[in-house]
């Protein structure tokens, strides 16, 4: 849509890194001055600047000067020619607590405080061998940062393969050296600011490669959307004070579909199955909120910009359930299940799902995680061909996030699925408990979970399992991706080009994803919304959810780790569980990683999995642990659902599954 009241985009290419229109990227040189702003600035991109498709079309999703500022976890991204990061001694990220090194090379410092941020360095792994993409530096923060705040990222003393110091480029060279000419002039004055916080963090200028800076976008900014959404939906309830966890109002309005009974001998753990569809407010441009649709926005009011979605209407979702025979003499708790990556709801069904159900006595629903469901499939593939189309990937996501939380509420109202004689026994008592409510998702429903969780009124406790955030860094480093990279490459055909597109568009991601939620997950929650407890189950060597990105969220929600991490010879870091809490109050969040053992042949099946690579490729060595069951990851789940951490590993060892023996 175009931007009301927004003047037309007047930045240029920045002549600081020549190799891409677009780098240094994330920069304050692509953003405007706008008072009307929580930062006073809006990110001022336009067509001229983006990479383009083989048909010519910019990848410029207009709705990303809707933004403040930029991500809270993306990368930064410039072209070193001829860069050696081990020369150089740039911080790894198997050592991460290399960023505190005084003399660091690369660095990244908060402007007003002069405080280092925890990142890491690397150099694209480059799996299409293009030399044009040898030399572009990825720097990751290794926690999120803070929103609205102001960073400088500084690179001193690069090296090459010799070991030589490679020179600044001229424009760089002539703003450090104080002799800027031409348009380079007109950013003395700002690199004024940017030279005397690097001062002041004890940073030589004389020596500087390279520097500039970037605003992180506002929490109001990258969560508004989603919580306006929320807020109208559960005020048409008849609930407008979310942060009481109390349910107020009534429930949202549903219909039972189906219902399948099932006796002891016919399936053990489950006692009947549900489906159903539930009405819900429809905020997206398509009707019956259908994959392409994307926000339209309600006129702008008041002195500050509000970017408030317009309802259209009401879409139905379907839901599926599945109730234990246990629940048939006590009550089962409530879990809303998160699906896995372009999946569906019918997963819920699934074996593993059955036993955890059955032995704690959980009542499984979930509805599609639309944007990132089976039916976004087609539009996912559209726009891997044409990113200027992206803004109705995050738009969905966040649609499907009110869904989800309309789902809970309807299994949390004592009015709603349990006052209904599909979800109730032969007797006619309910067989949901409807005293809490509680978050369980996997795989791409991990994910999802701290944004879900973040805006979660009706629970306040969630389990995560192989979770991460950041899909810009998840991406290149999930086997999931392949397929789609085959799609992405043709219309985009250089290497660096993807890499750029994914960061870029990460800004418009943050909206839908954990990335633009995880700071606000669990201590700091969001306005009108009660404080949150997670808990993160990851497993060493994941080939779909990197561990970088769970380890990544840890930091950022602040988890406690539970230690040792991982056994000896099964971890390229120096230090376990680097930056993860080491301790905290019993009902803190927890971080829990897990262990299917190396790679080893039991039984003519090769079994087990290799430590993660370092660069930005995906594990493929061995068998794929993300989607092993172990009954020890449902016990422990369950135990926090209780209000408990339950270490269900021996003390003082990792914990293993797959019948990795002690």
């Amino acid at each position: 849509m175009a931007l009301s009241g927004v003047a037309a985009a007047k930045s240029s290419c920045d002549p600081l890194d020549k190799r891409d229109c677009l780098l240094p990227w994330p920069s304050n040189h692509f953003t405007a001055s706008d008072p009307r702003t929580a930062t006073g600035l809006r990110l001022d991109l336009s067509g001229p600047l983006m990479p383009k498709n083989t048909a010519g079309v910019p990848a410029f999703p207009s709705d990303i000067n809707h933004s403040d500022g930029f991500g809270p976890g993306s990368a930064m991204l410039t072209y070193v020619e001829g860069l050696d990061l081990k020369k150089t001694g740039a911080v790894p990220i198997t050592n991460i607590g290399a960023f505190a090194a005084k003399n660091a090379p690369i660095v990244v410092i908060d402007a007003k405080s002069g405080k280092r941020q925890m990142i890491w360095a690397e150099l694209d792994s480059n799996p299409d061998n293009e030399a044009r993409t040898s030399g572009l530096l990825m720097i990751h923060p290794a926690i999120n940062l803070p929103e609205g705040r102001r960073y400088i990222v500084a690179l001193r003393q690069l090296k090459n393969a010799a070991g030589e110091v490679i020179p600044a480029g001229a424009a760089f060279r002539s703003l450090r050296d104080g002799k800027p000419s031409g348009a380079l002039a007109a950013r003395a004055k700002s690199y004024k600011s940017i030279f005397a916080s690097l001062k002041k963090a004890g940073i030589d200028r004389k020596s500087l490669y390279l520097a500039w800076d970037f605003t992180v976008a506002s929490e109001t900014n990258l969560t508004e959307r989603a919580l306006a959404i929320r807020n109208e939906a559960f005020a048409a309830l008849g609930d407008k004070t979310m942060a009481d966890q109390k349910v107020q109002g009534r429930a949202p309005q549903f219909t039972i579909d189906s219902t399948t009974d099932y006796t002891l001998a016919e399936n053990p753990n489950t006692a009947r199955r549900v489906e159903g569809t539930l009405t819900i407010p429809c905020y997206l441009s398509t009707p019956n909120c259908a994959p392409g649709g994307t926000f339209a926005y309600r006129a702008q009011k008041g002195k500050r910009r509000a970017w408030i979605p317009k309802q259209n209407g009401t879409m139905t979702a379907k839901f599926y359930c599945s109730i234990p025979q246990a629940a048939a003499a006590t009550p089962g708790r409530p879990v809303v299940y998160g699906h896995g990556l372009l999946g569906n709801p019918r997963e819920s069904f699934g074996g593993s799902n059955q036993i955890i159900s059955q032995s704690y006595n959980i009542v499984f629903c979930a509805t599609r995680e639309i944007g990132m469901a089976d039916e976004d499939v087609l539009n996912a593939i559209t726009l891997l061909g044409d990113m200027s189309k992206f803004a109705s990937f995050p738009d969905r996501l966040q649609q499907g996030m009110l869904n989800g939380l309309m789902l809970g509420r309807a299994m949390l109202h004592k009015q709603g699925f349990a006052a209904n004689p599909a979800f109730q026994n032969a007797g006619g008592q309910s067989m949901i408990n409807t005293a809490k409510l509680f978050y369980n998702g996997n795989s791409q429903g991990g994910i999802q979970g701290p944004a879900i969780t973040a805006l979660a009124p009706d629970f306040t406790r969630a389990v995560f399992g192989v979770p991460g955030i950041n899909y810009s860094l998840l991406l290149p480093r999930s086997v999931d991706f392949d397929e789609y990279e085959l799609i992405f490459k043709p219309s985009y055909p250089s290497r660096m080009m993807r890499q750029i597109i994914l960061n870029v568009v990460q800004n418009l991601w943050d909206r839908g994803e954990g990335n633009g939620y995880a700071l606000h997950t669990t201590d700091d929650p969001l306005a009108n919304t009660p404080k949150h407890q997670v808990l993160l189950e990851a497993v060493v060597g994941d080939h779909q959810v990197a561990q970088i990105a769970a380890q990544n969220l840890a930091r950022t929600v602040g988890a406690i780790g539970r230690r040792p991490g991982t056994d000896r010879g099964r971890s390229n870091d120096k230090v376990d569980l680097y930056g993860i809490r080491k301790s905290g109050a019993a009902s803190a969040s927890y971080y829990v990683l897990f262990d299917s053992g190396p790679i080893r042949t039991v039984g003519g099946e090769v079994i087990g999995t290799d430590v993660p690579p370092n660069g930005d490729i995906a594990p493929r060595l061995g068998q794929d642990p993300h989607g092993l069951f172990d009954i020890k990851r449902g016990e422990q789940a369950s135990a926090f659902f209780n209000g408990r951490f339950l270490d269900v590993c021996p003390k003082g060892r990792a914990c293993r599954l797959d019948g990795w023996a002690y």
